[in-house]
């Protein structure tokens, strides 16, 4: 065993049979989802047209805390899981910090990512109702990988809308969930009303989450026996993701410790909340007092500069009006590495936790993120993707501050995938030419004015 790492796995017997739904133990709920013709609350059914009605019965379940997982998805899980939970030795050394940290290595997944722990469960879902297609969008494309991979596993055929710059800037993902038969395009596309109308207005255009969202809706609405899948912001996607914190739990008792602050780096929400929630119970109902921290990018600070508002999901207004933290839906994020953070809205839970504060954010800056990846993989041997090197950023920060102090606290970070596909990113990075980029208040201001008010 080396000195530098130690490393906590579960028994197969172990892995959880059911996940997390912390909408049931919040004292506020959400606000509902709202219907955009009618604005009134959205019922289950309103969903159905667009996703497998199982997903829309979890979405809006604010009662149940607790949802069995299929034996058919757990049996899949058990491929790859339990991830290990490691104590970052190496990483604790070269910070010289008295912290003790830990990150959860969702690397391991077969497609190097936490998104298979959702695409599983919502392809299984589409199986079930008798689905024969299915689409999505991807920013990255660590969910169209793990969407592809896992539509195949259930004899579906999936449609991906990837964002056009992260199409370009990493060929290698498409090139992964072409592999696994899906078909692959770079959004905004000529192929659908939205894309079209996007690039009449914008022939540059390099797309963003909500352009390819409303594509992949526009065409899941017009193909026959097809459903649209989602990676993050909706609530049934993060409920499934709680099976990373559900294990880290378990393997933090094995540890003999707890976590005094968790962090997950943030796009839309369901990999903060996959390792966050099941902690965050215990804040909730029994009283402990860790702190949660969402890291985002400061091109794409929707926690930390946007407004709680009713908005679009998608550009084109296909989605129900959320109540979300959010940049307003328009918003074009710069080109930044870390693609699947790129997204103008959080999702309805966390927004509602963040608004009552029990929860944080922070935005980080593209270059200190990188610098924290490359220090992260000299200690510990992982390239962590462009996302996760948010998380690992706000984790340093935090156990720089523990030395500062002298305070021993302990630290858990999601590492939602590696990087191996993502060299391109790094290559930027090493030679010097990648830069930062920073939203104006101006830009935030405009895009905000131009929302609809919904209350």
């Amino acid at each position: 065993m080396s000195t530098r790492q130690k490393r906590y796995f579960l028994t197969e017997e172990e892995i959880p049979t059911q996940w997390y739904n912390i909408q049931a133990d919040m004292k506020n709920k959400p606000l509902p989802p709202i219907h955009p013709a009618t604005k009134q609350p959205l019922k289950p059914e309103d969903l159905f047209p667009v996703f497998a009605e199982e997903l829309c019965r979890q979405e809006l379940d604010q009662e149940n805390a607790w949802i069995d997982i299929p034996e058919e998805v757990r049996d899949m899980y058990k491929y790859y899981r339990s991830t290990p939970l490691v104590r970052a030795y190496g990483l604790e050394e070269a910070l010289g910090t008295p912290a003790h940290i830990y990150f959860k290595n969702e690397s391991v997944s077969p497609v190097g990512s936490h998104k298979l722990n959702s695409a599983l469960a919502q392809a299984y879902y589409c199986k079930k109702q008798g689905v024969t297609n299915i689409t999505t969008e991807t920013g990255a494309g660590q969910w169209g990988a793990a969407l592809s991979y896992a539509a195949k596993v259930f004899g579906l055929e999936a449609a991906v809308y990837q964002v056009k710059i992260s199409y370009n800037q990493k060929p290698y993902r498409r090139s992964i969930m072409q592999t696994y038969g899906a078909q692959v395009t770079p959004s905004p596309s000529m192929s659908t009303k939205a894309g079209r109308k996007i690039l009449t207005e914008d022939p540059n255009n390099q797309g963003s989450l909500g352009t390819a969202i409303s594509e992949a809706i526009e065409l899941a609405m017009s193909t026959p026996n097809c459903k649209y899948t989602l990676g993050s912001v909706l609530s049934h996607v993060t409920l499934h993701q709680t099976i990373i914190g559900l294990e880290a739990e378990k393997q933090m008792a094995k540890a003999g410790e707890y976590p005094d602050i968790v962090i997950g780096c943030f796009g839309g929400g369901s990999n903060f909340g996959g390792v966050a929630f099941p902690f965050m119970r215990h804040n909730i109902l029994d009283g402990k007092t860790t702190r949660f921290v969402a890291a985002e990018p400061a091109s794409c600070p929707k926690l930390t500069r946007g407004v709680f508002q009713y908005d679009f999901g998608d550009v084109a207004g296909y989605t129900p009006l959320l109540p979300m933290y959010t940049l307003g839906h328009n918003f074009m994020p710069a080109n930044i590495h870390a693609g699947g953070l790129r997204y103008h809205g959080a999702g309805v839970i966390v927004s509602q936790l963040l608004k009552d504060k029990l929860m944080e954010a922070v935005d980080i800056p593209q270059l200190e993120t990188f610098d924290a990846g490359t220090l992260f993989a000299k200690a510990e041997g992982i390239i962590p993707a462009p996302e996760s090197c948010h998380a690992i950023a706000a984790a340093i920060r935090e156990a720089q501050k523990c030395k500062e102090t002298g305070e021993e606290k302990v630290i858990l970070f999601n590492l939602s995938g590696h990087g191996l596909i993502d060299m391109a990113a790094y290559d930027q990075y090493l030679s010097g030419s990648l830069q930062n980029f920073e939203v104006t208040d101006a830009d935030v201001a405009k895009n905000i004015s131009e929302l609809e008010k919904v209350i």
